[in-house]
């Protein structure tokens, strides 16, 4: 499948023909950004940074709020409840609506429940205010992030749509948790946690003004007017079998999170309690992990669109994965609290999740035609990660012990290994994609039939 052809130059501007801005654009597009879309990249990073704020301090904040540690437990099982919900509809709602409507509506309910959290529920001290404005509010960032997801499945040109989605990843992780973190850090010394999250507010704000403001590209208004709303509703979930590539890549994309949502449980109490690391110096190697996983998100886009994206996944994500989770145990466990050792592993597992961000630009290259529901099913499987993870923990680490878990989610990866060769273009092998289809990006509407 080759992406459209550009738009006829203007006769006022020949072929060849320079102008003001074009150095820019060029850097811009070589870095394999899409150029319309450069604004909504520092917006997604801004609001994500909001975003990010509160994860490394909001829940003991809250204890010492008075509230006890079971109920701010079931506050954020709630806000994962919504945040899931809301990754699958994105793309659901990016077919209806268009993916800018989405984005409003994602900044929109982020804004509103984090002002009725701020104002009313933390001053009240009132828990059921708190479930429902945290809780809502967990419907937000969703909405926003995965409905610009969707706008970039429908802008990048195929041949730069790894790196696209490289870039939208090394976005969303920075701003969360890294980014947003740093920033409360250094804000929490001088004004409060409370005016923190105040800022995390403005910060949110600020980002979401810039990509839906300064971005023009008129495919983010898009929609797909050849279906009911409830049959494109539906049509997310049917996907699933219609097209079968395209469950076996929302399978790839459960197992790609899963350990590291399991590893959250045990890997703390292992780390400190058995291999005799510190609280601190586990985590320095958390930090260093995703530090790692940032830059690798990067990375993983651009080596996808020239090695392949169904090699990239299956060879960098599931094969490294299935060797970077045992080294993960196996290596610590070996040289007991060897800080420097550790951390080269720590480093090496991060970066191998990374491995799978080519499914971004595998699953709705599948299915041209429903790109936005291909890209909820894949949301529906990294909603599933959340709870197949500490699933997998409980179940297995009472009979089979820490090492029985990370066999089974080594297993994990090795299958994902196995059926990412299978997910292949409809269109022919899994080829890297030529230079005849990188064609250059204009404002002209894709040929491609697109549901963004």
């Amino acid at each position: 499948m080759t992406n459209s052809p550009a738009s006829p130059a203007s006769p006022a501007s020949p072929p060849g023909a320079s102008s003001p801005g074009a150095p820019a654009r060029s850097l811009i597009t070589r870095l394999g950004i899409p150029r319309t879309l450069v604004w909504g990249y520092l917006g997604l990073l801004l609001f994500m940074i909001g975003d990010g704020v509160e994860s490394g301090y909001l829940s003991p904040y809250l204890t010492d709020q008075g509230f006890s540690e079971s109920r701010v437990a079931v506050l954020f099982t709630v806000y994962g409840i919504a945040a899931g919900i809301a990754a699958w509809l994105s793309g659901v709602l990016s077919d209806l609506w268009g993916p800018r409507r989405v984005m409003w509506t994602g900044l929109g309910i982020w804004a509103a429940f984090q002002l009725l959290f701020l104002a009313a529920a933390i001053p009240l001290a009132s828990y059921p205010l708190m479930m429902l404005s945290y809780g809502l509010r967990g419907l937000g960032y969703p909405l926003f992030a995965y409905g610009f997801l969707v706008w970039i499945a429908a802008v990048a040109p195929r041949a730069r749509l790894g790196t696209a989605m490289g870039w939208f990843w090394f976005a969303f992780t920075g701003g969360l948790p890294t980014l947003g973190s740093l920033v409360a850090s250094g804000l929490i010394p001088g004004i409060g946690a409370y005016a923190t999250l105040w800022a995390a507010l403005v910060l949110v704000a600020a980002g979401g003004l810039i990509a839906l403001l300064l971005v023009r590209d008129d495919r983010g208004a898009r929609q797909d007017r050849t279906g009911s709303p409830l049959g494109t509703l539906l049509g997310s979930i049917t996907i699933l079998w219609r097209n079968p590539r395209v469950g076996m890549g929302s399978v790839v994309r459960v197992i790609n999170t899963a350990s590291q949502f399991g590893f959250f449980v045990i890997m703390p109490i292992h780390f400190t309690r058995t291999v005799g690391f510190s609280l601190t110096q586990w985590l320095h190697l958390l930090s260093a992990m995703f530090a790692t996983n940032i830059f690798a998100n990067l990375l993983f886009g651009v080596v996808g669109d020239r090695f392949g994206w169904r090699r990239t996944i299956a060879w960098f994500g599931g094969a490294g994965c299935t060797i970077s989770t045992l080294l993960l145990f196996y290596v610590p466990n070996a040289a007991g609290a060897n800080f420097p050792l550790a951390l080269v592993v720590a480093a090496f597992y991060g970066a191998t999740l990374a491995g799978y961000v080519p499914l971004s630009a595998l699953v709705p290259t599948m299915e041209p035609r429903h790109k936005g529901q291909a890209l909820a099913a894949l949301n529906l499987g990294a909603g599933a990660s959340t709870f197949v993870g500490p699933a997998v923990v409980a179940v297995f680490v009472g009979p089979l012990g820490v090492a029985g878990v990370v066999w089974i989610f080594a297993g994990m990866y090795a299958v994902s290994t196995v059926l990412a060769l299978f997910l292949k273009l409809p269109d022919g092998p899994d080829a890297v994609p030529d230079a005849a289809d990188d064609t250059p990006e204009t404002g002209a509407p894709a040929a491609v039939p697109s549901a963004a």
